[in-house]
């Protein structure tokens, strides 16, 4: 708030607005009117004003009707009701529905005046207290629980996480299934200066189109079969606070759409609605796809993909962050232990083994299900190999490399083989003479001198010694 606190002037009436204007900015307000209660909600979504000053009887919208727009644009900020006909009615259903003030016209310039100036106070009040919380809490952030891991890859995401948390950016935290990307979220919530406003988590395949909206955005009475009244979204819902949109990959192209304009707009029209209502909410979102891709092939808008990934968060899976199983799995140990109260119980050495060498497809996710499995099923202290999940008493560590037979041989595996090669087949192979000279050769061949048909058909036959 400013030295000049701001206030905004409601009235169908003119020169009522015209007094007001003059006398509350000689005593040092930032006055802005508005004729009639549609001018008064156009006004209101610009910056919005330290305090409401309104009139109840107006033709079409109410003063009642300004009174719940503030209320739900900003909570914190005083709405003083006039009427000319005033009852003790009214004014109690005035205050029941969250106003400052009721006042009866016509009133006393000094009357009005005191009633604004309690309004600040009130106001400044409440934002000093506000921040003196937030205050409180960044000193008990020193104690405030990690998510568990000390990976460096692990330890490298907590990092930057920490450092965007303090900021309004959108952040976009990417990894497979099971690696705990809603509770980097709830981290980053939790050192932001959004903490003492809520967390709201939506997964965005987990519900068809047309009801995914009505929970982003809400609707109004009659927009679709089953509306049978006006329901706010969770947009809405979650002010002042941080959304969470999980598998936001899986949202339909429409839905996208209006996604991007909240995102760019800072507002949100209700499914059937015209007015748009204001958006003051931090979005984290998180995907198991590759969106990149998903835009390649016309899955995914891109220009909402640049919207979503100003600071892009990776989470490794857990076969890349093997330091960390231990840590994790001692941890939801004990927490089971806590639920069930009973003692935590320990691992056998052969079943640490296991959990330390399979790869874990479902990530975190599946240690802990596979942890409380065991302890279920263990009857005594100690859990064995034969009380985890078969795939993980069945899985065995991979060879070393040296072990396994070379995909695509090079010459130095190939020389050595067919060296041995040679010298087995040398060693089975008949000893040669020691001099082919010295060996005998017989000949029955007839002499040369020998003439008939009987001598042409012998000279025509292979030598015998050839």
């Amino acid at each position: 708030m400013t030295n000049q606190p701001s206030i905004l002037v409601v009235d169908d009436e003119m020169g009522i607005l015209d007094v007001l204007r003059i006398l509350l900015k000689g005593e040092g307000f930032d006055v802005t009117t508005a004729q009639g209660g549609k001018a008064g909600l156009e006004a209101l979504k610009g910056s919005p004003p330290d305090i409401v000053l309104t009139d109840i009887k107006m033709p079409g919208v109410t003063g009642t009707d300004i009174l719940a727009a503030v209320r739900e644009q900003d909570p914190e900020t005083p709405v003083i009701l006039m009427t000319a006909q005033a009852s003790l009615q009214s004014a109690i259903q005035a205050v029941n529905q969250g106003a400052f003030y009721y006042i009866q016209k016509p009133f006393s310039n000094d009357d009005l005046v005191a009633i604004c100036r309690r309004a600040v106070e009130q106001r400044q009040l409440k934002a000093e207290n506000k921040q003196l919380k937030q205050e409180i809490r960044r000193r008990e952030r020193s104690g405030l629980v990690k998510p568990l891991g000390k990976s460096r890859a692990f330890v490298d995401v907590l990092k930057l996480a920490e450092q965007v948390a303090p900021t309004e950016s959108t952040v976009l935290i990417q990894g497979e299934s099971g690696t705990g990307k809603e509770v980097i979220a709830r981290y980053i919530h939790e050192l932001s200066a959004r903490s003492d406003g809520g967390f709201f988590s939506l997964n965005c395949g987990a519900l068809p189109e047309s009801l995914l909206e009505s929970e982003l955005f809400g609707h109004v009475k009659g927009s679709f079969t089953g509306a049978v009244r006006d329901k706010q979204g969770l947009f809405a819902a979650a002010r002042g606070g941080t959304f969470f949109l999980d598998e936001i990959g899986e949202m339909s192209p429409a839905t996208q759409v209006k996604l991007l304009r909240v995102l760019q707009e800072r507002e949100a029209i209700p499914v059937g609605g015209t007015e748009a209502i204001p958006v003051d909410v931090r979005v984290v979102a998180a995907t198991n796809r590759d969106l990149e891709d998903d835009i390649k092939r016309g899955r995914f808008r891109t220009d909402l993909y640049y919207r979503l990934n100003v600071i892009a968060i990776h989470l490794p899976p857990l076969r890349e962050r093997r330091d960390d199983i231990q840590i994790l799995w001692e941890e939801f140990l004990s927490r089971i232990a806590k639920e069930r109260g009973e003692n935590p119980k320990g691992l056998a050495e052969v079943a640490q083994q296991a959990l330390l060498v399979y790869d874990w497809p479902g990530n975190v996710r599946e240690l802990e299900n596979a942890l409380e499995r065991a302890v279920v099923l263990s009857k005594g202290d100690t859990i064995d190999l034969a009380a985890l999940p078969d795939k993980l008493s069945e899985h065995r560590a991979e060879p070393l490399v040296a072990e396994r037979p070379h995909a695509n041989p090079t010459l130095d595996v190939i020389a050595p083989t067919a060296r041995g090669c040679s010298r087995a087949r040398a060693a089975t192979r008949p000893a040669r003479p020691k001099s082919w000279a010295s060996t005998p050769r017989p000949c029955t061949a007839s002499s040369a001198g020998t003439t008939g048909s009987r001598t042409r058909r012998e000279t025509q036959r292979p030598h015998p010694c050839l």
